[in-house]
């Protein structure tokens, strides 16, 4: 009796056991589901092919070639297109000597010297290169902290040993809403800030934060600054270096410029980041389309200028932050009826 009570007991422990291992196995994979991020949305067939149509591919390679070659297309305030051709001269006179006459009462300026003016065919070079890397690469995201991050480290005498992401990243915007709250002190506490189109800080510190790691812009953002002396480009400190991404080829000679006189580092993002996020926003701009209006994604271009469509500088700015950052904040962004719409205006 009792030997058959003891493989009684020894059974119903051994029940006991499997039934917790069992248990807890369940508990695991429940807990390991709930690490998995969601899974993203289908994509769409139709709108990713048609996000992948360049308007413009035609117009940009000539506007690229009369580069190269000397003769610039770039009429006053009418792009690439119809314009009359162009040599240093016309642009040196046009972007500088008839700029600094009509707005000698407002800024001090200074002529470009003549070795500003030899700097010129150094365009041709990184237009060339950025140019000819001009394709769609989304395996860039993993080369933007050796293209970005490591020229930054090296001018701010960081060991240059295997690039590592920023644990923290803040992309600050320059929207009114910024002003609606005191995060200040949380933008600081990130390891990089980055800002966008040189939106000035001026007594809002404990609003918008008084740290800045990265001034992101625009190349019409040097555009503007080559006429300045030194073409100094933002609010910050000179030590501050300045990442653009390009808007018009001509915008190579500013760059060709400003890059001698810059004291921190001057980069263009890579033409494939320029191409990912630009498909990217095409891709939601078309589905947005779609959903809203009804209609077919080929009519899209009905309603959009390709000429004028474009993704933001904070677009960009976030995505280049994802790249090389392993966190990153979002502030200044959106818009709201008791704000202005930027904090310099």
């Amino acid at each position: 009796m009792k030997g058959t009570l003891r493989v009684l007991f020894s059974f119903l422990i051994l029940i006991g056991v499997f039934s917790v291992r069992g248990f807890w196995a369940v508990l695991q994979d429940g807990r390991r589901r709930e690490r998995q991020p969601p899974e993203a949305p289908p994509v769409n067939a139709t709108l990713l092919r048609l996000a992948a149509v360049e308007q413009r591919k035609a117009e940009l390679q000539k506007d690229v070639d009369d580069l190269l070659d000397g003769n610039f297309l770039f009429g006053r305030g009418s792009g690439s297109a119809g314009g009359r051709p162009r040599t240093n001269s016309d642009w040196r006179r046009e972007n500088h000597l008839d700029v600094l006459r009509r707005h000698e009462m407002r800024f001090s300026h200074r002529l470009r010297a003549p070795k500003d003016y030899r700097a010129l065919p150094d365009c041709r070079r990184p237009l060339r290169d950025w140019f000819r890397r001009r394709r769609f690469h989304p395996g860039i995201m993993s080369e933007l902290v050796e293209h970005i991050k490591r020229p930054i480290d090296r001018h701010h005498g960081r060991i240059d040993t295997e690039a590592e992401r920023d644990g923290s990243c803040a992309v600050v915007g320059n929207s009114g809403i910024l002003l609606n709250n005191d995060h200040g002190e949380l933008i600081d506490g990130h390891e990089l800030v980055i800002r966008l189109n040189s939106s000035r800080i001026n007594g809002d510190g404990h609003k918008v934060g008084s740290k800045t790691g990265l001034s992101f812009v625009n190349s019409n953002i040097l555009h503007l600054c080559a006429r300045r002396q030194d073409c100094f480009c933002h609010p910050y400190s000179e030590n501050v270096a300045m990442v653009m991404y390009i808007c018009q080829a001509a915008h190579f000679l500013d760059y060709a410029v400003c890059n001698s006189s810059h004291k921190a580092p001057l980069l263009i993002t890579d033409a494939r980041f320029d191409m990912l996020c630009a498909r990217i926003v095409k891709y939601y701009s078309l589905k947005r389309f779609v959903e809203t209006t009804g209609k077919a994604p080929e009519e899209w271009a009905k309603a959009h200028d390709p000429r004028m469509f474009h993704y933001s500088s904070g677009m960009q700015a976030v995505m280049l932050a994802l790249g090389i950052c392993d966190r990153v904040g979002v502030f200044g962004f959106g818009k709201s009826p008791e704000a202005k719409h930027q904090i310099n205006k």
